[in-house]
């Protein structure tokens, strides 16, 4: 993935990402204040991870009380939300895409899909999951019109390097893969290459080896 250009590390921004959801969790339970320990447990690291995270990007708060949940809540979207909400496309609605679609949607953030492409005449012309699903051909002139800066990449793997010319075309700024292919594009457009059997077998081989030490 691309070097973050504002000096935050990829793994606090990643961290961050997850501390909203967790304090986004307590919020909806009525929790106003949580301390940097609490956090830390929940998300396995420890209190002086949490708090380095946190001063890079400048909070501060009163120690005694905890983090305020929803001063913590706002000051985390400042710096991971853009201004204006970002429209996403979906390229390839098999069962991975129609998942993705189903649970991304709704979480409230300043992140939606809005529409998807196939070449399946069974999904094309359709409405999946409330998103419109378009034929691939229509692709570069509709993610100019709908204003849609990201892309999900979820076509079958053996597609997804014929989607690379389209997707630069399209102007698209963001990419995450979830293909076994690792994409590259030029400078300028972020990609991140999610390969779910990569993450499973690294899963797999730590299982192991704990079960060779037991």
């Amino acid at each position: 993935m691309a070097n973050i250009n504002n000096g935050i590390p990829e793994k606090t921004i990643e961290r961050l990402s997850e501390y909203r959801r967790t304090l986004l969790g307590c919020h909806k339970r009525g929790i106003t204040h949580i301390f940097s320990h609490v956090l830390a447990g929940i998300h396995g690291i420890t209190a002086v991870q949490v708090r380095r995270d946190l001063m890079l990007i400048g909070f501060s708060s009163d120690t005694k009380k905890g983090y305020d949940v929803k001063v913590l809540i706002d000051f985390i979207g400042n710096i991971l939300d853009s201004p204006q909400p970002m429209n996403i496309a979906v390229l390839g609605m098999g069962h991975l895409g129609q998942a993705i679609t189903k649970y991304f949607n709704g979480k409230g953030l300043k992140l939606k899909i809005t529409a998807a492409f196939d070449v399946d005449p069974q999904k094309v012309n359709r409405i999946i999951d409330g998103i419109p699903c378009y034929h691939m051909d229509r692709f570069e002139t509709l993610a100019e019109e709908q204003n849609i800066s990201m892309a999900v990449v979820s076509s079958p793997t053996k597609v997804a390097p014929q989607l690379v010319v389209p997707i630069i075309n399209a102007g698209i700024k963001g990419v995450l893969n979830f293909t076994s292919t690792p994409l590259n594009f030029p400078q300028g457009i972020v990609v991140e290459n999610y390969d779910i059997t990569t993450l499973l077998e690294k899963v797999a081989y730590f299982v192991k080896e704990n079960d060779n030490k037991a």
